[in-house]
């Protein structure tokens, strides 16, 4: 388990420090605004063990039954890279917008037993109210892109 994080601690997505970065979002100060936010606050929640938010992120359509977090065997993550962002990319090329829907691709790496693994994904998210009619974004699921030839 990672060590605890301080106000001052710098953010495990890579961002600003924890406390004006992603910690607002899992303490549930804030609601992040784009589908990019959520996914850099899930990826803290990963290197945090915090299964709970990561479940409550999740889309109730496509939520793993099972554990999210291998507890005997957790990754250490080690970094995360975003890739890019399906609308920022929609805008640039006057696509028409789909508000509610977006993607986010990245790429985190990991070790697990002393050996690295990289993790690259396309990411698919929606937006929709809560229980509490509040706008969130959640995270449906994602696909892998294969490796280009060399």
């Amino acid at each position: 388990m990672p060590a605890p994080l301080t106000p001052s601690s710098a953010c495990p997505c890579g961002g600003a420090a924890y406390a004006s970065c992603c910690g607002p979002f899992i303490d549930g100060a804030a609601v992040p605004h784009t589908a990019e936010q959520l996914m850099r606050s899930r990826y803290s929640a990963y290197t945090l063990g915090l299964e709970d938010y990561l479940r409550a992120t999740w889309h109730a359509d496509t939520v793993p039954d099972g554990p999210i977090i291998d507890r005997i065997a957790p990754p250490q993550w080690l970094g995360l890279e975003v890739k890019s962002a399906l609308r920022l990319r929609q805008r640039k090329a006057n696509l028409p917008e789909m508000p509610d829907h977006d993607t986010v691709e990245f790429v985190a790496r990991y070790k697990i037993g002393g050996r690295a693994h990289r993790l690259h994904e396309v990411s698919r998210f929606v937006r929709e109210a809560d229980a509490d009619a509040v706008a969130r974004w959640f995270y449906v699921d994602g696909s892998f892109p294969s490796k280009p030839p060399r």
